[in-house]
């Protein structure tokens, strides 16, 4: 089927396929002589080219059943020399179709390059929600049923390509040491690289969850009535014995058994996605360590040995023997000795006749090479006086809990009540009340649809519901809104914190924050 890409007219039979593959882009199945020849200058084959040289290459082209030739029965001829050159049409095979398209392949994975693209996975969560949505309406077309899973598909396929070359590519960047590159450039190139790996795993596990409940949730309404209402909507073309529906039902089945072993397996295996979170996590190590390889390479330090070598050419090349001398000075840094007026701490125990070599040794100081002169050993520094620092951290840690007190009886309900309830908060106020939101929606909701979590110390408890009537929630702050579903929300204290907080619903207090603060300060102060 390839044969055409070998050999020294591989070019002409390369373009004359490219010439036909274009011509099917614009629905021209046939092509005469002449418009073969004109397609080729289209495309870019500019070398003398004689009849004879292009009908022994379309004759090869069908020899390889690339090709087919049919006579044209329906054009008018007016000589004989006409009909030779416009009887015949070619037409690519399927064969010729299948190569055509391989090779095409082919060149745009040699031109492209792997990502790992967070855009994939959202919209593979997008399509997966769109579609249980889809099969939860019974009145929802089968077309669009059919026209999100092909896009879920693709996203599936983006993401596996993408993977597949982003990983092979990356294999290859581990084993490349960069010796036919600048160093530099190879080391800018393996440091961005890490910083793409640690952006991608960034958000990598929350992605693949919502992935996963996704596809939990399409299971639960039924994958088989899925892939029929699909199919429905897909309009297969009639075939004898419905072959194109067991094949198109089988295929269906493989794409959804592949996005279960990337993010729920079935079988209880670990999901595929996860061994890329391993794999990037190697990665990144491994180039972490080529990278400190690099520059460790790139700052060696010189052997001593080396280093004796070299000083031994200089003294073999020094023109006189004062040179030599300057030149020993300089490399040693030897000099008279600066110790000699050092005495023991009692000068009288050893005699003044004895010899050097049978006196007791004398400390000298490690600093006298370095600075010329000993220790000096002086009055100890005075500890410093913290009472101000921790009276000061003492009390902005007051300050912070009243506040935060204050903010917690702001909050509280006295059971569940709409998140709409809160409708103007100060700054303060809110960022507790969206830290609390973001606890709740954080965790599994239980059998009931609630949802539980607690603040870090315990004290506050937040119950969060879902809401109970369409609409939206409108929550101002002094420097913006935020708009939201109305979940319902109750928040409480937990019991044995001994906190007194008022019962008063939060709509009627908290267009007055200042108020409670203001005692809690009090109450602080006293």
């Amino acid at each position: 089927m390839f044969r055409f890409t070998t050999g020294e007219r591989a070019p002409l039979y390369s373009a004359i396929l490219h010439a036909f593959g274009e011509a099917n882009e614009r629905l021209v199945t046939a092509l005469s002589l002449d418009e073969v020849r004109e397609r080729l200058r289209g495309a870019g084959w500019f070398d003398a080219l004689t009849d004879d040289d292009l009908v022994d290459a379309l004759r090869k082209l069908r020899e390889w059943r690339l090709l087919d030739a049919v006579q044209n029965h329906a054009g008018n001829y007016r000589t004989a020399e006409e009909y030779e050159r416009r009887n015949l049409q070619y037409s690519l095979t399927r064969r010729g179709e299948a190569a055509f398209a391989g090779v095409q392949h082919a060149l745009s994975v040699l031109a492209s390059s792997g990502a790992l693209q967070t855009a994939v996975l959202d919209a593979i969560a997008d399509r997966l929600t769109a579609l249980a949505a889809l099969l939860g309406d019974p009145t929802s077309p089968d077309r669009r049923v059919f026209s999100t899973l092909q896009e879920l598909e693709g996203h599936l396929d983006a993401l596996r390509s993408n993977t597949k070359q982003f990983n092979g590519e990356l294999q290859r960047l581990l084993q490349s040491e960069g010796a036919d590159t600048d160093l530099a450039v190879f080391h800018e190139v393996k440091a961005a690289t890490v910083a793409y790996l640690q952006e991608f795993l960034s958000h990598l596990d929350q992605r693949a969850h919502a992935i996963a409940g996704a596809v939990a949730r399409v299971d639960e309404l039924g994958v088989e009535m899925l892939r029929d209402r699909a199919l429905a909507g897909a309009e297969l073309p009639p075939t004898v014995g419905g072959t194109s529906e067991a094949v198109w039902m089988e295929a269906r089945r493989a794409r959804w058994d592949g996005l279960r072993a990337w993010f729920l397996p079935s079988d209880g295996a670990p999901a595929r996605v996860e061994q890329l979170h391993h794999v990037a996590r190697r990665a990144i190590v491994t180039l972490l360590q080529v990278l400190d390889r690099i520059t460790q390479a790139r700052h060696r330090s010189s052997s001593a040995a080396e280093d004796f070598r070299e000083l031994a050419r200089w003294f073999a090349v020094a023109p006189a023997e004062q040179d030599a001398h300057r030149l020993w000075a300089t490399a040693f840094g030897l000099g008279p000795s600066r110790h000699a007026h050092l005495v023991h701490a009692d000068p009288e125990t050893v005699p003044t006749s004895a010899a050097w070599s049978e006196a007791p040794p004398v400390e000298v100081s490690a600093l006298l090479r370095s600075s010329g002169r000993t220790e000096r050993f002086t009055r100890t520094g005075r500890v410093r006086d913290v009472a101000t620092v921790k009276a000061a951290r003492a009390e902005r840690a007051r300050a912070e809990r009243a506040e935060l007190e204050a903010a917690w009886e702001l909050l509280h309900t006295s059971g569940p009540v709409r998140l709409s309830h809160f409708t103007q908060l100060d700054h303060t106020v809110f960022e507790r009340l969206l830290d609390l939101l973001g606890r709740a929606l954080a965790v599994r909701p239980d059998a009931t649809g609630l949802r539980r979590a607690e603040t870090g110390d315990g004290r506050v408890e937040v119950l969060l519901g879902p809401p109970s009537t369409p609409g939206e929630a409108v929550l101002r702050t002094p420097r913006g809104r935020l708009t939201a579903p109305d979940y319902e929300v109750e928040i409480r204290h937990t019991s044995g914190s001994g906190a007194v907080l008022s019962t008063a619903t939060p709509a009627a207090r908290v267009p007055n924050p200042a108020a409670p603060v203001a005692r809690q300060q009090e109450r602080v102060a006293g």
